[in-house]
Parts: C-alpha cells; structure tokens; sequence
C-alpha cells in the first residue's frame, strides 16, 4: 500500500495511461479523483477500481476551463480536506510537419497539453502550499528531447511541459511540494491503436516500424507508464525533484545499430 490514505487527482484517467495509473494508484491504497471530459470513460474507470476493492469518485471537467478546473479542486478540498498529488495527465496528439499544421490544430493542442497542466496546478498549489506538502507529475514526452518526424506542435507542448516542471520545482520546492515529469515513449494507448488504424493502409507494419525506434524493440504499455507515476506519486521518490523522468525504451539516448 505505497500510496495509502493518499488524496489523487488524475486528469485524462478515463483510458490509456490515465486508467491505467488510477486504477493502480487505487490498489496501492490512495484515493483517487478520476477526471475526464468523457463521463462514459470515466465511470468506467471508477467502477473498474471499485470492482477490485479501491475507492474513487469521478468528477468532470475541461482542464482548459478555469471555472471547471477550480470547481474540480474546490469538490475534492470539501470532500477530502486536501490533495496530495496531481498527475496532469490529459493531453492530446497532432501529425504534421509545421507546413502542415493548421494554425487551429496548433493552438488546439497548446490548449489542451499546456494550459491543460497549468490551470490544475494554478489550484491545487495554494492548497499545497498551505499543507507544506505534495507532489505534482507533469505528463511530457521522450520527443521534448528528440526530433521525431511531423511531430511538430506536440513537441513543441511537451517541451513547455518540461520546461513549466523544472520552473515550478524552482518556486514550489521550499513549500516541500516536488514537481516532476514523466517522458514516455511510444506507447500503445486506445489513441495509438486508433491512430494506426485510420493513419496507415498497413497498421502491422506500422506498428512494427515504431517499434523499431526504441531500444527494446517494442512498444510501452500504459501501466509502463503507471510504475513509474506511482514512484513518483509515493513518498520513496521524496529526494526526486525536478526531473524528466525517461519511460521511453531507449528511445532517447539509445539507437539501433
């Protein structure tokens, strides 16, 4: 129980890596707030955690939404009486080369990664503060740090999300409130399946060419992902802050002969 009596917020935890965390996160003892714009998804992600003996409430809310977030964070003080972590999960993709890209899908996508990670911080800070306690992981990416073709305004948001962690760290740590980052590589979500499927006239050898991009020679799963957010949700990682933390399979210091 690495995570017990702990108060956690998950954005985007209605599938993928988000589900994949909360339900985790819900079996090592935490109570988790599974937040998601799809009440579908996110109930389901609630009844899966209650299925197996843990606690979770659903709340939704538009993490690019300001009155929404603060409602969020407002629901959750009067219920529980404090947060001790947040996973700024939520994000969404985009392809394209710059030439590419839409001005609207650009701004869409700094919305949603950027401002996505700023609004929940921006309110569960105070509270933080307040307690002198907590921990915040910020959802980045292993293309923060490498060029990966037509990947453009998604780099661009992950890496402001890399550079947001380690300024927060800065202005947070004297609050004992750690702020760290998680950097995955291609793993296989729901939007990746999707996203092969509708992209590719052969979605097997596309999956097996990215496969090929990281050291180990496959893809992440959503619960690789999850391990290493659970690390940094718990009190072991206390002298983690600050840090990208690479889930990524090589990806980004390593490369195939």
């Amino acid at each position: 129980m690495r995570l017990a009596d702990k108060i956690i917020i998950i954005t985007g935890s209605g599938s993928g890596i988000g589900r994949s965390s909360a339900l985790l996160f819900a079996k090592e003892g935490a109570t988790v707030v599974v937040n998601d714009l799809h009440v579908e998804n996110g109930t389901e992600t609630v009844t899966q955690i209650e299925a197996a003996g843990g606690t979770a409430i659903f709340i939704k809310a538009d993490v690019t939404e300001p009155e929404e977030v603060k409602a969020l964070v407002d629901q959750v003080i009067a219920q529980y009486g404090r947060i001790d972590v947040l996973f700024n999960n939520a994000g969404i993709s985009n392809v394209g080369a710059l030439h590419e890209v839409e001005p609207e899908a650009w701004d869409r996508v700094m919305r949603v990664n950027t401002r996505g990670v700023f609004l929940p911080s921006k309110y569960v800070l105070p509270h933080m503060m307040e307690r002198k306690a907590g921990s915040i992981i910020n959802m980045s990416s292993c293309v923060a740090e490498i060029g990966l073709a037509r990947r453009a305004v998604y780099a661009a948001s992950k890496g402001a999300i890399l550079a947001l962690t380690k300024a927060m760290q800065v202005d947070y740590a004297s609050y004992n409130i750690r702020v760290n980052a998680l950097l995955p590589g291609t793993i296989l979500t729901p939007f990746v399946e999707n996203y092969l499927k509708t992209s590719y006239d052969d979605p097997i050898a596309a999956m097996e060419s990215l496969k090929k991009r990281q050291l180990s020679g496959d893809m992440g799963t959503p619960e690789d992902v999850a391990f290493a957010a659970l690390f940094l949700a718990s009190d072991e990682s206390r002298f983690v802050m600050g840090s990208p933390f690479y889930i990524d399979g090589g990806a980004t210091f390593g490369k195939n002969a």
